[in-house]
C-alpha cells in the first residue's frame, strides 16, 4: 500500500437510521454481544491506517464503541456533523475536509452500518492505483471505496449521494476490487438478524 500518511480512511456514523424499527439506534444494536458499530469500527482499526475519521451526528456512539483507548488514540479522530439530517453527502465532506487538513491523497470511505466489512477489504481497496475503486463481494459493487483528491471537488454536499455520482460520471476510472466478507448494510431490523446469521456462521467456521 501507499504511504499509509497519503490515504485516510473516513468511517461513516451519522445517520438517523430512520427505517430501523428496533428499540434502539441501529449502530447500537447488539451482534455477537457487541454494538454493530464497534465491529465496523474494530475491523477498520485492524487495518492500521495512520490516520482515521470517525464521523457522527445522530447518536453519541463512543460509551458502544468499546475499542480500548479508541478515544485517545492518536489514529482516530472524532468529528460531529451537526447537518447530519441533510444526508450522507455532509458527513462525507466533513470527513474529507479533514482528510484535506491532514494532507491526504486519497480516502477511503465506508459505512459504520456495515459491521461484516472486513480489515482486509480496506486495506486492498487503498492499494487500488486507480483513481476511483469500490470493493465488490460476489460482483456486487458494496464499500468501503476510494476516492483520490482530485474528484473531491466532484462530490455532492448535500443529500444522501456520495460517491455513486462519481460512478455514474467517472465509469472509465473505476476498479473493481473482488473482497471477502460482506457489505450487507443494516436499513431494517431484518437486515440486523440477517448480519448476526453471517457473525454467527463466521464463528462456526472459525472455530
Amino acid at each position: 500500500m501507499k504511504s499509509s500518511s497519503s490515504i485516510v480512511a473516513i468511517l461513516l456514523a451519522a445517520g438517523g437510521g430512520s427505517r430501523f424499527s428496533g428499540s434502539e439506534h441501529k449502530l447500537t444494536a447488539l451482534i455477537a454481544k457487541r454494538p454493530v458499530c464497534s465491529w465496523s469500527l474494530q475491523h477498520l482499526l485492524e487495518a492500521k491506517f495512520q490516520n482515521v475519521i470517525v464521523v457522527t451526528g445522530a447518536v453519541k456512539l463512543f460509551s458502544a464503541l468499546e475499542i480500548e483507548n479508541v478515544n485517545s488514540s492518536d489514529s482516530v479522530k472524532i468529528v460531529n456533523n451537526p447537518l447530519w439530517q441533510s444526508g450522507l453527502a455532509s458527513s462525507l465532506q466533513c470527513g474529507i475536509n479533514i482528510a484535506q487538513d491532514l494532507g491526504a491523497q486519497a480516502v477511503v470511505v465506508g459505512l459504520a452500518d456495515q459491521p461484516a466489512v472486513r480489515a482486509t477489504a480496506w486495506l486492498q481497496v487503498a492499494a487500488s492505483n486507480s483513481p476511483l475503486a469500490v470493493a465488490t463481494y460476489d460482483g456486487v459493487r458494496g464499500n468501503p471505496v476510494r476516492m483520490h483528491a482530485e474528484l473531491w471537488q466532484l462530490l455532492p454536499e448535500t443529500g444522501d449521494d456520495g460517491a455513486r455520482m462519481l460512478f455514474k460520471s467517472h465509469r472509465d476510472l473505476i476498479e473493481e476490487i473482488p473482497c471477502l466478507g460482506s457489505a450487507r448494510d443494516i436499513d431494517t431490523v431484518s437486515d440486523l438478524e440477517d448480519l448476526r446469521e453471517i457473525f454467527e456462521k463466521n464463528r462456526e467456521s472459525n472455530a
